[in-house]
C-alpha cells in the first residue's frame, strides 16, 4: 500500500461510500467521536455519510439519540447516547485538568465548581432546557468578553463531569439539560484500561488505517499513554508499514470493488482530515494552508476520489442555498459539471435547491 491508498481505505472506514443504510445514530456510534464545534457544518458531516436529512439529524440531536458535548480534545464533539458516558469516564478528567486551569484565571477553583454545578443542576431539573446566557443570568455572572471565558469554563466543567449535556434547540440558540435526565446512567463502569482499549478500537476501526500519533492527536491522550494502549491490544489490530511508518486498522483492508470514481463536498472540520495528525494521505502539502490555517479552523473541503482539491462554502437564502467554489487548480468547465454533481447529496439533505456560483 503507498500513501495516495490510503486515503481510499479512509473513505470507506469512515463510511463516505455508502455501503449499508445507516441511521444518524449509527454514524456517530460508529464514528466515536465527530467534531462538531460548527454545529451546521457537523450535522452535513454526519448527513454526508446517510440519507438523513438535515431535519432528521437534528431530531436524532434533540430527542438524545446524539449528544454533542465538549469530549476528547476540548472541544464540541457529537457522540452516540450509548457511549456518552463511558467516553466521559475515560476522557472527561484530561481534559478537565484544561478546564479547571482556565477557571481558576477567574477566581474559581474546584470548590467554587462543585457549588456552581449544584446550582445548575437545580436550574435544569425536571427537564428544564436553558441557553448558557439564561443559566449565567440565574448565577448572577455579567455577560461581557471577559465573563464569556468563564462561563465556557464553567460549563465545560459541567458537561465533563456528566452533569449536562446539550439540551433541544431553542430556535437557532443551543440550549443545555441534565444528561441522566436525557441518557440513562449505566449501571457499570469501564476501568481506564478498558475504557482506552474500546477507545482505541473504535477509532482505528472507524479511522484506519492510522498511525500512533494519528490516534494520539485524536483522543487527546500522551503517545505514551497511547502506545502502551495499543500494545494491550495489538492482537486485534491489523498493522502495515509504510516508508517504516505504522498504520494500525482492524478487520480486513476494504475490497477494491469498493473505490470508485467520487466527488464529496464535504464540511467544515471533517473528520477525514481533522482526525489525523498528518494529512497527507488526503490534501498536498501545497494545497494545505488553503484548506485549514495554522491555529486549527478548517473550511468545508471538495474531495475528489479521496484527494482534496478545493474548498467551498453555502449561504442560507430565504428559498434555495448558495454555493461558491474555489478549486486548487485550474478546472475545465466541463470537468466541473460533473464535480457539481457531488452535490446532489447536500441539495437533498437541506431539502431545498441549490444555485452554484
Amino acid at each position: 500500500m503507498t500513501h495516495s491508498e490510503i486515503s481510499h481505505h479512509r473513505m470507506v472506514s469512515q463510511k463516505l461510500f455508502n455501503t449499508e443504510k445507516c441511521s444518524p445514530q449509527e454514524i456517530v456510534h460508529h464514528l466515536g467521536a465527530m467534531q462538531a464545534q460548527d454545529y451546521a457544518m457537523a450535522k452535513w458531516a454526519i448527513g454526508s455519510r446517510c440519507d438523513a436529512s438535515e431535519k432528521e439529524i437534528e431530531e436524532a440531536v434533540n430527542s438524545a439519540q446524539i449528544i454533542r458535548t465538549h469530549i476528547l480534545r476540548p472541544t464540541w464533539h457529537f457522540v452516540s447516547a450509548e457511549d456518552i458516558y463511558w467516553m466521559l469516564d475515560v476522557s472527561g478528567p484530561q481534559v478537565q485538568k484544561m478546564t479547571l486551569s482556565a477557571a481558576k484565571k477567574y477566581g474559581y477553583d474546584l470548590k467554587k465548581l462543585e457549588q456552581t454545578n449544584s446550582k445548575i443542576e437545580k436550574l435544569l431539573a425536571g427537564n428544564n432546557h436553558l441557553t448558557r446566557d439564561d443559566i449565567m443570568k440565574e448565577l448572577d455572572i455579567k455577560k461581557s468578553s471577559k465573563e464569556d471565558f468563564l462561563a465556557t469554563a464553567i460549563m465545560m466543567h459541567a458537561e465533563l463531569e456528566g452533569l449536562v449535556c446539550n439540551g433541544k434547540m431553542k430556535g437557532k440558540q443551543i440550549t443545555y439539560a441534565l444528561l441522566e435526565e436525557r441518557v440513562q446512567k449505566p449501571k457499570t463502569k469501564l476501568t481506564k484500561e478498558d475504557g482506552l482499549a474500546k477507545l482505541a478500537l473504535r477509532y482505528f476501526e472507524s479511522h484506519g488505517p492510522a498511525t500512533l500519533l494519528d490516534f494520539s492527536w485524536w483522543s487527546g491522550f500522551s503517545p505514551t499513554i497511547c502506545k502502551n494502549t495499543i500494545n494491550a491490544i495489538e492482537l486485534q489490530l491489523n498493522i502495515i508499514e509504510i516508508e517504516n511508518q505504522a498504520y494500525y486498522f482492524v478487520n480486513q483492508l476494504s475490497d477494491e470493488k469498493l473505490f470508485r470514481e467520487s466527488v464529496h463536498f464535504l464540511p467544515a472540520f471533517d473528520e477525514i482530515l481533522i482526525a489525523y495528525k498528518t494529512r497527507e494521505a488526503s490534501i498536498l502539502l501545497e494545497h494545505q494552508n488553503k484548506a485549514f490555517t495554522n491555529n486549527g479552523i478548517f473550511k468545508p473541503i471538495i474531495l475528489e476520489n479521496g484527494k482534496v482539491i478545493g474548498t467551498w462554502k453555502r449561504t442560507i437564502k430565504k428559498d434555495h442555498a448558495k454555493i461558491e467554489t474555489e478549486f486548487f487548480n485550474e478546472t475545465e468547465s466541463s470537468k466541473k459539471e460533473i464535480l457539481f454533481d457531488g452535490l446532489k447529496a447536500f441539495e437533498n439533505y437541506l431539502e431545498t435547491k441549490i444555485v452554484i456560483e
